[in-house]
């Protein structure tokens, strides 16, 4: 055997163990496997702290967004289905058994139910029926205004949902419907994790909150949507308050 062939056994005698030296102890590559960032907007490299400043930032930038899944909050859990933008949102909410539909252009919010919501057991049967289907116009006095008003508002929505708790690491590369992520956790998860897109801008993509208090997913970041006020024949004015329910 030639000394060029024996040359090249020992090296790759070596070139195994130094190879997963660097990746594992430095993140390296070029050692036969493919870098991870390759294509990537190189978030993956950053800190976990960094990562889940710039996915902030970047949900905070954007106009639109279709936030989707289930929130816990004030003892009750509800499942979202909302298009949010500065100037209001639509959407519907779920909760305890029924389904409404919540629709805020402004400051003016409307609530969209069918007769099971608005009925009670002290309650007109009457004012239900006419309240269902209805765009029923809620007044900013009403609680109902500000325990709902929230799930319409994209600032209030994302503060308070990307916040997680504790130590904030990475928790390795995933996906999420197609697109590959670097996910951070808060206290390894106990505080909430987030997946943060690694194509393109880094929005966030998924949450799950801390406790089990519910996962959101995120999609149709900067697409535009229509929000208008619904057609005078479909809108009711109820009053100062509406009827409990």
């Amino acid at each position: 055997m030639s000394v060029t062939p024996r040359r090249r056994i020992r090296r790759a005698a070596w070139l195994g163990p130094v190879c997963v030296l660097a990746v594992t102890g430095a993140g390296l590559a070029g050692c036969g496997g493919e870098d991870p960032d390759a294509g990537t907007n190189g978030l993956g490299k950053l800190s976990a702290d960094k990562i889940h400043a710039k996915a902030t930032t970047a949900a905070e930038a954007a106009d639109t967004v279709r936030l989707h899944g289930t929130v816990e909050a004030g003892g009750s859990r509800y499942t979202l289905d909302m298009r949010l933008k500065s100037d209001g949102g639509t959407g519907s909410v779920a909760a305890e058994g029924t389904t409404f539909g919540l629709l805020r252009v402004g400051e003016q919010l409307f609530l969209k139910a069918d007769a099971g919501f608005w009925s009670h057991d002290d309650g007109d049967a009457k004012a239900a029926d006419k309240l269902a289907g209805k765009y029923v116009k809620v007044p900013q006095s009403d609680p109902v205004y500000k325990k709902f008003s929230g799930f319409t508002d994209k600032e209030v929505l994302l503060d308070g949902l990307l916040t997680l708790h504790g130590t904030v690491k990475t928790d390795g590369r995933h996906e999420q419907a197609g697109v590959r992520t670097i996910r951070v956790t808060g206290d390894d998860g106990a505080g909430g994790a987030l997946d943060v897109s690694l194509e393109g801008k880094p929005y966030p993509l998924r949450l799950v909150r801390a406790g089990s208090a519910g996962t959101i997913g995120f999609s149709d970041w900067n697409k535009d949507f229509a929000l208008e006020q619904p057609a005078k024949d479909d809108t009711l004015d109820y009053g100062k308050q509406l009827p409990s329910s």
